[in-house]
């Protein structure tokens, strides 16, 4: 199942609920990760990104006194962030299609509906990784870029001129920690 070796990614998991931290970071271990570090809600994770050097952040969605949009806010756009470019997995119980474009529009790097499985988290690893997005910035908006893929025929007035226009480059990436197993 795993592809890339992620033993020199680490990881931080952001959750209220003690038993799904367990679980996320039971999955991630089996993964072969070795380094997670752990936060109850958005304002300890913001804490802990301080001092902790996350590759990838997985993070609930319902929490207080931060929840995981206004944590991924933050970290986006925030003048204190230590990594406004780090991946942030959103994970959540709420999989309505307006709660995924809300996240999306949040700058939620991957989108995770509960149940989580071993297979469904490296999926979204795996696309962190394997596809990275560029980072764009538009209006109030910066984040990874929120189309998938470039669209030739799109009119809008964001229409891109190219592929990676208005991308700011990445500081540190998890592809440059994973290697192909």
């Amino acid at each position: 199942m795993v592809d890339y070796n992620l033993e020199r990614l680490s990881f931080l998991v952001i959750d209220d609920n003690k038993h799904m931290r367990g679980m996320v970071k039971g999955i991630l271990r089996s993964l072969g990760v070795r380094e997670i570090s752990e936060a109850e809600d958005g304002s300890g994770g913001l804490k802990e990104m301080q001092h902790f050097n996350a590759d990838v952040i997985v993070c609930d969605w319902v929490m207080d006194p931060l929840d995981g949009l206004d944590f991924t806010r933050t970290v986006r756009t925030g003048s204190d962030s230590p990594n406004p470019y780090i991946p942030i997995i959103m994970l959540t119980g709420f999989t309505e299609m307006s709660r995924v474009v809300e996240a999306r529009d949040a700058g939620v790097t991957e989108f995770l509906a509960k149940p989580v499985s071993a297979t469904k988290l490296y999926s979204r690893i795996k696309t962190i990784i394997g596809h990275p997005r560029n980072f764009i910035r538009i209006g109030k908006y910066f984040g990874p870029d929120r189309r998938r893929k470039s669209d030739d025929k799109f009119p809008g007035p964001d229409r891109r001129e190219k592929e990676g226009a208005n991308a700011d480059d990445a500081q540190s990436t998890p592809e440059e920690a994973a290697v192909e197993g």
